[in-house]
């Protein structure tokens, strides 16, 4: 049995016991019922908890936009109107999270645990497919929720400095994960996200160009989709986007954003369904 420190200002052994460069593995040894998947419901029990629903992501010509809507939903009430469902990773990556929003949220934050672990341990940043791949791990360890109806199905993007460009990957619940060339999208109104952006997304975007995009894309699925907000411009709540380049995370600002809403309101207001992709 460990001898109890607590007050003694030293840390227990298991801090000083040389491991795994993976946190998670370290939880897994030390503490496994703090893994959201190490959990379990009671036979029958059915939750009704919030939902964040969609997450849109385009590469521009030199990083990617990674972008969310702000409502969570719960059954058919709107649960929250101001959630936010993209986070940074790390310098050079982020996570848009649809699912079950208190898992995915811990879930994020375990994720960003384990890369400042890895970096720490191992004196070096992980690989953008290593990234990649320890997300793959993390969302198959959640399957046991997901059978049970608290899925976690998260957008990972970012930029990867040894090929120098923006990167996406999508996944399912099992953790399969598939790399998407130029623009993604995850959620419930992601159908409808996507079958904007594949009208209007091309190769050679500016950031600027791709923030309207994925805002518009965002516009798009609230249209249809109710479980997905639109901007809402009498409380001010606008999505949440965030640029990913060589300079590393930036989230737009407030102002950033809200312009891009009114511009695209304004248009709508004489084109409601929004830009037309042009005749070939």
């Amino acid at each position: 049995m460990e001898a109890n420190t607590r007050g003694t200002g030293r840390l227990p052994a298991a801090f000083l016991t040389p491991g795994s460069s993976s946190f998670m593995d370290f939880l897994a040894e030390h503490s496994p019922e703090l893994i959201p998947g190490r959990r379990s419901l009671p036979e029958g029990l059915t939750i009704e908890a919030p939902h964040g629903t969609t997450i849109v992501s385009a590469v521009f010509d030199g990083g990617v936009v990674i972008a969310g809507d702000r409502r969570a939903t719960m059954g058919n009430v709107i649960a929250q109107r101001d959630i936010e469902k993209v986070f940074p990773a790390d310098e050079y990556s982020a996570v848009g999270i649809a699912g079950t929003a208190g898992l995915a949220v811990e879930m994020v934050r375990l994720f960003q645990l384990e890369l400042e672990h890895y970096e720490k341990i191992e004196g070096t940043v992980l690989s953008f497919e290593g990234k990649a791949n320890r997300l793959t791990t993390m969302i198959r360890g959640n399957l046991g929720m997901a059978m049970q109806g608290l899925a976690v199905v998260p957008l990972f993007a970012g930029y990867d400095q040894d090929l120098d460009r923006g990167r996406i990957f999508t996944y399912d619940v099992t953790g399969g994960r598939s790399e998407e060339r130029g623009f993604a999208a995850t959620g419930s109104g992601s159908v409808f996200a996507r079958g904007s952006m594949k009208k209007l997304y091309r190769e050679g975007l500016t950031s600027q160009q791709a923030s309207m995009l994925v805002v518009q894309a965002l516009y798009d699925a609230a249209d249809d989709d109710s479980a997905t907000g639109g901007p809402d411009l009498a409380r001010k709540i606008f999505p949440i986007v965030s640029l990913i380049t060589e300079d590393g995370f930036r989230r737009l600002s407030e102002s950033e954003v809200s312009g891009i809403a009114h511009s695209i309101t304004d248009k709508r207001l004489e084109h409601p369904n929004g830009p037309q992709a042009p005749l070939i």
